[in-house]
């Protein structure tokens, strides 16, 4: 839609931040069902070639991009690797698609590549309109992360303004099989213009659509990000960042029907900005969710209660009423 397409890039006015160094952590995640360590890299590089036409409603990782050359990219995985302690997983973020060239030259992405060969899985993510150039990598570690979302066409383009189509989406995800290479889907909790409810039926049913070719399954609650269509509603109060109540409702029922291994990673978590519940109980949540995202037990969310779950009901049959 043309009208969201241009507010989307409009609303952003003059970015101004321009961080060239890479941002760095290490943090637990799963290997063949075993919890290791794992290396985060996220690397500055012009970023989203979506972003730069319109963007997603959501995503404010525009201001974190840089307009790196060849040489400043290859500084920036030197400084990494200088961190790298052997970590089994390797996980190069670039708040765009390691798959394209024009972001990241090919010759660029097998030097990375080679660079952590000591690392037993690296994850990458790119947009499916890329994913033809996975076939010059012949790296058969590598676990593509596309952003599906929502299996919704609806939701892509009148909620997200995602850019691409489910059918598109789904294209990219059967040749990231065919070229051997595992697919994570990251699932979005509730994107703009959603009601609560809305939000898990849509999460659940995305998982139920993807649920025969996805390896790994990530849901990501939305934050609030600056300079984004979703800041522009949450600060006139017309959106709010999903309950964890939801977060954890949306896990216990894709647990039931999807066979792969789900994960949730909920930014700003328990803040104004992320998805929180009533401030008392959001640490409990949030370290069950961390807990599922490791063991896979959703055992862990059996013993979660809160006063606020009544306040959370009312939400979603108040504004199933209000809508009509």
């Amino acid at each position: 839609m043309r009208e969201l397409q241009d507010f989307v890039r409009e609303n952003r006015g003059e970015i101004l931040k321009k961080v060239k160094k890479p941002r760095i952590w290490k943090e637990k995640d799963l290997v063949d069902g075993r919890i290791v360590d794992s290396f985060v890299l996220i690397l500055r590089t012009s970023g989203c070639r979506w972003a730069h036409h319109s963007g997603c409603t959501m995503c404010g990782y525009f201001r974190e991009t840089y307009d790196a050359g060849e040489k400043e990219i290859i500084k920036q995985v030197e400084e990494a690797y200088g961190r790298y302690e052997g970590e089994e997983m390797v996980k190069i973020f670039t708040s765009g698609s390691f798959l394209d060239e024009k972001e990241i030259p090919l010759k660029i992405q097998k030097y990375i590549l080679k660079k952590f060969e000591g690392a037993k899985k690296i994850i990458i993510e790119s947009r499916p309109e890329f994913i033809d150039n996975l076939s010059f990598l012949e790296d058969e570690r590598i676990e593509v992360a596309m952003g599906l979302e929502s299996a919704s066409n609806k939701v892509l383009e009148y909620a997200i303004n995602k850019g691409f189509t489910f059918e598109e989406w789904m294209e990219g995800a059967r040749k990231v099989k065919e070229y051997g290479a595992s697919l994570k889907a990251y699932i979005l909790i509730k994107p703009p213009f959603m009601t609560e409810r809305d939000a898990i039926r849509d999460a659940v049913e995305s998982v139920d659509k993807i649920k025969h070719i996805a390896d790994v399954i990530s849901f990501n609650p939305v934050s609030i990000h600056g300079k984004t269509l979703v800041e522009y509603l949450w600060k006139r109060n017309l959106y709010s960042p999903p309950w964890l109540w939801s977060v954890v409702e949306i896990i216990k029922e894709s647990e039931k029907i999807y066979d792969g291994i789900l994960k949730c990673d909920v930014v700003a978590g328990g803040k104004r900005r992320g998805a929180h519940n009533c401030g008392r109980c959001d640490s409990s949540f949030l370290n069950a969710i961390k807990e599922f995202s490791l063991h896979q037990d959703a055992n862990v969310f059996k013993n979660l209660s809160c006063d606020c779950e009544n306040e959370w009901r009312d939400v979603l049959e108040t504004e199933e009423f209000m809508r009509g």
